[in-house]
C-alpha cells in the first residue's frame, strides 16, 4: 500500500492559502496538458466515514476547471442497473480521453461498508476483488490514469466529529444511524478496508492514503497528489515510444490447432428446400419457446455473429429474430467505431449494449474485432490484441455470471462460394449495397483472416460461451443449423 500523505499537525491559514494559489495554477495546467493526451484520469475516493470525502471534492472542484471534469454520483443500484452485470453502470459513466471523471461512489463502496467476518463472506469478497483488480487493470493498460484515495480519520476523531455534530440541534440530522454503527464497529470495518486495499494495491492503481484529521491538510495534500500523479503518468505516457500500428507483413498462428479445427469444418453439407421447410418450423418453435422460457426466469440473452464476409450471418439473424417477440430483441450492427467510441476502451461501447435481465441482443459483429480485422489489419498494436484474448473472457464470464446467455456463432464459406456470392452482389442491383472495395481487400487476405480466426477459437472457446462453427456454404443448412444451436445452448444453459 501507497505510503501515508501528510500529518496531522493543524494547517495554519496563511500557509494554506499560500499552497492553495499554487496548488490552483497547477491543477489547471494539469487539465490543459491531459486535455491534449488520448488518457484520462480517473479519480476514487473513499475513506473512513466522517473523513470530509465530499468536502474535499466539492474544494477540488473549486480549483480545477469545471468543464475539463465529470462527477459519476452512483447511489444504490437502480432498477435498470440492477438487470445488468455488477460493472455494467461503471462502464457507462467513464469519462472520454482528455477529462478527469470523479466517481462519488464506486467499484469499491458496497465492499467498504460492510465487514467481512466468515470464510464464505471473506471467499466472495475475494472473488469481488479480483473482479475489481482485473478492471482497473484493464483501464490502466488502455492508458487510464487510476488514482485511489483513501482519506484516513482514527477512531477517536470520528467519534469527537460525531459528538460534535449530535450535540447540536441544528447539525444533530448530519449524524445518521449507519454512521454511529460505523463507528461501533471501528475496528471491524477497519481489519476489512486493510484487506481491501492490499488486494488492490497494485502498479497503475495504488492506494494513497492521506490523514483527514485537519481539512487544510487533508485538501492540499489531496490536490498536490493528484498533480504529483498526473505528472509522473505523463512523464511515463509520453516517453513511451507511440508508434502507429502498422499492418503486420504476416500474421503467425499462436495456437495452430484453431486453425485446424477450422480447417476440418465440412462446408458442403447441404439441406434440401423441403427438408429445411419442415425442421425449420420445428426448431423456430422450440426456440420461441426457449427464449420465453428464458424471459420468464430473466435471463438475458447475447448472440454473437461473427464469419467471413458474405458468409449469410443476416439471413442467420432474420431467421433467427423470426422466433423471438419483436419487443424483446434488439439487433446491434457494429461498424467502425465512432470519435466518441474511440475515446473510450474498445469495449466500452458493447457494455452500453448489453441487455436488460429478460431481453435478448443479437451482435452483427462484436467485440471480437479486436483479435480479427484490427489485429489483421494493423489497426491496434500487438500487445492490444494480445491481451484482448483475456480481457474478452473475463468480459464474457461477467456477463455470465450475471446470468446472461452468451451463444456464439461463426459462420464459414469455402473461397470459392465467397467468390461466386461476391459476383452475385456485383450484379444483382438490389444486393449492390453489400459489396464494396473493403470486402475485396479482406478477400486477399483469406490466410492472415484463417489464422486470427483460428486463434480467436483456440483462446475464446469456453464452457460456458462456447464458439458454433457453422458450415454456412449452404444457406439452408447454415440457417437451419443456427436455430438448433441456439435452441440447444439456452434450454441447456435453462435446465443447469
Amino acid at each position: 500500500m501507497a505510503s501515508s500523505t501528510g500529518d496531522t499537525e493543524k494547517l495554519p491559514k496563511k500557509i494554506y492559502d499560500a499552497q492553495v494559489a499554487t496548488l490552483r495554477e497547477e491543477l489547471v495546467q494539469l487539465q490543459v496538458e491531459l486535455k491534449k493526451t488520448d488518457f484520462k484520469i480517473v479519480l476514487i475516493l473513499a475513506g473512513v466515514d466522517g473523513a470530509g470525502r465530499g468536502d474535499a471534492i466539492n474544494t477540488l472542484m473549486g480549483w480545477l476547471d469545471p468543464r475539463g471534469v465529470e462527477t459519476i454520483a452512483l447511489q444504490q443500484p437502480t432498477d435498470e442497473e440492477r438487470e445488468r452485470p455488477l460493472m455494467w453502470r461503471f462502464w457507462r459513466g467513464l469519462p472520454t480521453s482528455g477529462r478527469i471523471g470523479i466517481f462519488v461512489g464506486s467499484w469499491y463502496t458496497e465492499t467498504l461498508r460492510e465487514e467481512a467476518r466468515s470464510k464464505k463472506a471473506l471467499a466472495e469478497l475475494d472473488h469481488e476483488l479480483r473482479r475489481i483488480r482485473h478492471f482497473e487493470r484493464l483501464l490502466s493498460d488502455n492508458g487510464t490514469l487510476v488514482v485511489k484515495v483513501w482519506f484516513h480519520l482514527s477512531k477517536a476523531e470520528q467519534g469527537r466529529r460525531l459528538r460534535a455534530h449530535l450535540a447540536h440541534a441544528d447539525t444533530a440530522w448530519r449524524v445518521t444511524d449507519e454512521q454511529q454503527r460505523a463507528h461501533r464497529i471501528y475496528n471491524r470495518l477497519a481489519t476489512t478496508a486493510e484487506h481491501i486495499l492490499g488486494e488492490t494495491d497494485r502498479p497503475g492503481a495504488h492506494w494513497d492514503r492521506i490523514e483527514a484529521a485537519d481539512p487544510r491538510a487533508r485538501n492540499v495534500n489531496f490536490a498536490g497528489m493528484l498533480v504529483r500523479r498526473f505528472k509522473e503518468h505523463h512523464r511515463r505516457y509520453t516517453n513511451k515510444k507511440h508508434v502507429s500500428p502498422t499492418k503486420p507483413k504476416r500474421v503467425v498462428a499462436l495456437r495452430p490447432d484453431g486453425r485446424k479445427r477450422l480447417l476440418s469444418l465440412e462446408l458442403d453439407r447441404k439441406l434440401s428446400s423441403k427438408a429445411y421447410e419442415a425442421k425449420r418450423e420445428k426448431w423456430l418453435g422450440r426456440l420461441n419457446r426457449a427464449v420465453r422460457r428464458a424471459r420468464d426466469a430473466k435471463r438475458s440473452i447475447v448472440f454473437v455473429f461473427e464469419g467471413q464476409d458474405a458468409a449469410g450471418k443476416g439471413g442467420a439473424i432474420r431467421r433467427l429474430t423470426g422466433a423471438i417477440d419483436a419487443r424483446d430483441y434488439r439487433v446491434v450492427p457494429v461498424a467502425k467505431p465512432t470519435d466518441e467510441e474511440k475515446a473510450h476502451h474498445y469495449l466500452w461501447r458493447f457494455w452500453r449494449q448489453i441487455p436488460r435481465d429478460g431481453f435478448v441482443a443479437i451482435f452483427d459483429r462484436s467485440w471480437y474485432g479486436r483479435v480479427l480485422v484490427e489485429r489483421v489489419e494493423g489497426f491496434c498494436h500487438p500487445h492490444e490484441w494480445r491481451r484482448a484474448f483475456e480481457e474478452i473472457n473475463d468480459f464474457e464470464e461477467q456477463l455470465i455470471d450475471h446470468g446472461s446467455i452468451v451463444v456464439k456463432f461463426w459462420l464459414q464459406v469455402s473461397k470459392d462460394e465467397q467468390l461466386e456470392r461476391f459476383r452475385a452482389r456485383e450484379e444483382t442491383p438490389y444486393k449492390q449495397h453489400k459489396i464494396n472495395d473493403e470486402d475485396w481487400r479482406n478477400r486477399a487476405q483469406w490466410s492472415a483472416y484463417e489464422t486470427a480466426v483460428g486463434d480467436m477459437l483456440a483462446l475464446t472457446d469456453t464452457a460456458p460461451a462456447p464458439w458454433h462453427l457453422v458450415p454456412a456454404n449452404n444457406k439452408r443448412f447454415a440457417r437451419f443449423d443456427v436455430l438448433r444451436h441456439a435452441c440447444k445452448q439456452i434450454t441447456a444453459a435453462l435446465d443447469a
